[in-house]
């Protein structure tokens, strides 16, 4: 990626519904090379989808939990069925294996405590997980899905 395709990629993070010609004068360039920039930067799996953000309370999303869980089977048979149960759940948001204390962190959106709840019990009913810890978020101070792009090897 060169100065150029990183700006398109800059701005379509910012507004994914900009035109090539939009792009192209916003970096300088006709809108047939920026489409086809922004082409190869598709075909290259660095731009891998471009969807609408949603505001998690208009569609009565309001509460958020930060699940940290551990086991004590890392084998490849519960690894699966926990995929396969984070894949079955729409409230899962996010999920990362992390390193440390915590095996796997969860981000859930539901749309109240009772929600979660629900969304617990059958959680644990899927998969045997040995400690479970939620922490419900207060505030959001941040939230972006933007990846910064200058000056961090990129």
């Amino acid at each position: 990626m060169d100065q150029l395709d990183r700006e398109i990629v800059r701005l379509l993070q910012q507004d994914a519904t900009l035109s090539a010609r939009e792009l192209g004068d916003a970096v300088g360039l006709t809108a047939t090379p920026c489409w086809r920039r922004v082409k190869a930067l598709e075909d290259a799996g660095v731009i891998v989808a471009r969807v609408a953000l949603v505001d998690p309370a208009s569609v009565n999303l309001g509460v958020t939990a930060l699940v940290n869980i551990r086991t004590n089977d890392h084998g490849p048979d519960w690894i699966e069925r926990f995929q396969s149960a984070c894949d079955s759940f729409p409230e899962i948001v996010e999920a990362y294996r992390t390193s440390g204390d915590i095996d796997y962190t969860l981000k859930v959106m539901v749309a109240s405590i009772e929600a979660y709840d629900v969304f617990y019990k059958r959680l644990i009913a899927a998969v045997d997980l040995y400690d479970v810890r939620s922490i419900f978020v207060m505030e959001e101070m941040k939230r972006t899905t933007a990846l910064p792009l200058d000056g961090f090897g990129v």
